[in-house]
């Protein structure tokens, strides 16, 4: 290869933009900073392998290492300092979407507490960045656990949730689900007022509907106190727009609006007697199980949770042909081994107390097993 060549192809080489990052880190030149930020983020964004890459390389310490002395800067160049918290904490966020090891490496960085007080930060933008971030970091399992029973800190969700940032309210929704285990944390949580407040969410943007969806069914999950509080005219008429909402044009909305209705349901039937809901959640779920994504993995296990132990459900489901559809999707080959664990859960729960699901579903079995 030519000299020029060589040179040339020199500064691409993640090596050599790390070793860069790492010089600027340690210096004062801000424009460097954002510039090198801006490279790091277009390398890794969307690219699973250019994200190990360069964490193996030790990218993520350099990042932090910027966010930290702009966290505690002076307000003399406040347009550079708030460009510098946006990029790292967009640098931080890339890195962490979707990836354990890059979770893991922002957190022993100590990127976290930055983040969280960046959420307070009087400039939007910066909130924004922060808040994107922290919620990527809670999609995580690594993700650090919530204390909601610390005072000060049931006061700092209720103060995300309070937020008109779809970003910050996520994020409060995101720690409850990620965090929110204990049935005394389901109550403190309720008493609050957090349960309310996520009701009045479910009118907002889809990334609030969906959020806060999720953070219900985790608040409410096996536990009738909350679930009757929940219902019950407090919360004015939750229930009846999580029962809307599994009619929205959105699959993950209506798979979330099921789920809910699911907890309610195997913990309180008694709210949702009716034939009709029973009947309702089974054929939206056996709609949903036609989706591609993530929506079509989860809503078996829906199903499965649905009707298990259950023999009036099953004997529903049954009439509305889910041996059949269940099969027909295995019947289809290559599918990833979540949705087929999910499939062959639903129809083991199906198959487990009546003789009509077994029958049917041995008589496909050439359908359901044919290479």
């Amino acid at each position: 290869m030519p000299a020029s060549s060589a040179s040339s192809a020199a500064p691409n080489r993640p090596e050599d933009l790390i070793l860069r990052l790492s010089s600027a880190a340690d210096g004062r030149d801000g424009d460097a900073k954002l510039r090198l930020l801006r490279e790091l983020k277009n390398q890794i964004i969307g690219n699973r392998t250019k994200k190990l890459s360069y964490i193996g390389l030790g990218a993520v310490p350099s990042v932090v290492s910027i966010l930290s002395s702009a966290s505690s800067a002076a307000a003399a160049d406040s347009d550079e300092v708030e460009s510098l918290l946006v990029q790292s904490a967009a640098a931080i966020g890339s890195f962490s979407c979707g990836v354990d090891a890059g979770v893991k490496a922002v957190l022993d960085a100590g990127a976290f507490p930055y983040l969280l007080n960046l959420v307070s930060h009087p400039n939007e933008k910066v909130v924004d960045a922060s808040a994107r971030s922290l919620r990527m970091i809670y999609q995580s399992k690594l993700a650090p656990k919530y204390e909601f029973l610390q005072k000060k800190n049931m006061e700092f969700l209720l103060a995300l949730l309070n937020k008109e940032n779809e970003n910050v309210t996520g994020l409060g929704a995101s720690i409850i689900t990620h965090s929110c285990e204990t049935s005394i944390e389901q109550q403190a949580l309720s008493d609050a007022g957090v349960l309310k407040k996520l009701s009045s969410l479910l009118g907002g943007s889809l990334s609030q509907r969906d959020a806060s969806l999720e953070s219900i069914a985790t608040i409410i999950n096996s536990n009738p106190e909350v679930i009757s509080k929940f219902v019950g005219p407090e919360s004015g008429r939750a229930l009846s727009i999580v029962t809307e909402l599994t009619k929205d044009r959105y699959p993950r909305t209506r798979l979330l609006a099921c789920m809910c209705l699911i907890a309610i349901r195997n913990t309180s039937p008694s709210y949702l007697e009716g034939v009709g809901i029973k009947t309702k959640l089974i054929l939206i779920l056996l709609e949903l199980l036609d989706d591609s994504g993530q929506v079509g993995d989860e809503a078996a296990f829906a199903l499965c949770s649905l009707i298990a132990e259950k023999e009036d459900l099953q004997k529903l489901a049954f009439e509305a042909n889910a041996v059949d559809k269940l099969c027909n999707h295995l019947e289809k080959g290559s599918l990833h081994a979540k949705r087929l664990k999910g499939i062959f859960l639903a129809l083991s729960s199906l198959c487990s107390k009546l003789e009509c699901c077994r029958s049917r579903f041995l008589s496909l079995k050439v359908c359901c097993f044919r290479d």
